[in-house]
């Protein structure tokens, strides 16, 4: 399947209410099989039954994670979606060889934009066609990353965090020149389909950011770190975390619309 020449979302999907993170972890030597079933036959079939294919990565830190993220225009379409994709042609033709490739695919967290306006921003984002012989783990590498952050937080306390991560944080993170994607917190509305499993006992603050170069970041987060505004947001914020902050270093997929 050829992807059209600089496909883009529709613009009714940009704002993207409800977005699943989802995290593979794959059988040995499988991410690039599993990234040429995704990005060569299965992005295009979930986009028709009303998905945003937002990103999906290639974990640097871990070999044998897939990491990606899909968004809805919400929970109600979020089960019509997924009922739709699922029950159809596409994903039978390729079920058999993705799954194939997986230990286990059930690390999903269910979210929703952390403030108005806090979510994935796709005007203008594009995808390359794909030559008919060209897997698309082929193409070249892209050089930029994708930084989530994932801070676990105390019930109750999500609204004071996210309030101030958007006063005091978010303007640090971009005077030091990080790209802020999106920043999400859970969304905690029943499953819409629980045929899918998702970490309903979680409740979190993701960060997206995005980076020119694995070094653009190590050193943003060295000039972070010798903040003292940085060092005493975090102190106070350690009282309402329930387990360290998971972080995950991500290069895109040459079809993935966030990271290009």
């Amino acid at each position: 399947m050829n992807l059209p020449q600089n496909v883009a979302p529709k613009p009714a999907a940009l704002a993207s209410p409800a977005v699943e993170l989802r995290q593979y972890t794959l059988n040995p030597g499988q991410r690039d099989t599993l990234i040429d079933i995704f990005d060569g036959g299965l992005i295009e079939g979930q986009e028709d039954a009303g998905m945003t294919i937002i990103g999906q990565f290639r974990d640097l830190d871990r070999p044998d994670m897939f990491v990606w993220m899909r968004g809805f225009d919400g929970m109600d379409a979020r089960k019509n979606a997924l009922t739709d994709f699922y029950g159809g042609p596409v994903w039978a033709a390729h079920r058999d060889a993705a799954n194939a490739t997986m230990i286990d695919s059930d690390d999903v967290l269910l979210l929703k934009p952390a403030w108005p306006g806090a979510g994935f921003d796709l005007a203008g984002a594009q995808r390359p066609s794909l030559a008919t012989d060209e897997k698309p783990f082929q193409n070249k590498p892209l050089t930029g990353i994708v930084v989530i952050e994932i801070h676990h937080l105390q019930r109750g306390t999500e609204a004071d965090f996210a309030h101030r991560f958007e006063a005091e944080i978010a303007p640090l993170m971009t005077a030091q020149g990080a790209r802020l994607l999106a920043t999400l917190v859970t969304e905690h509305a029943e499953n819409s389909f629980p045929r899918l499993p998702i970490r309903a006992d979680e409740n979190v603050f993701m960060s997206v950011t995005g980076f020119d170069s694995a070094e653009t970041h190590a050193r943003h987060k060295a000039a972070l770190a010798a903040s003292p505004a940085w060092q005493g947001f975090w102190e106070a914020a350690q009282l309402g975390l329930t387990k360290p902050t998971e972080t995950l270093r991500l290069s895109p997929t040459s079809q993935s619309l966030v990271g290009r």
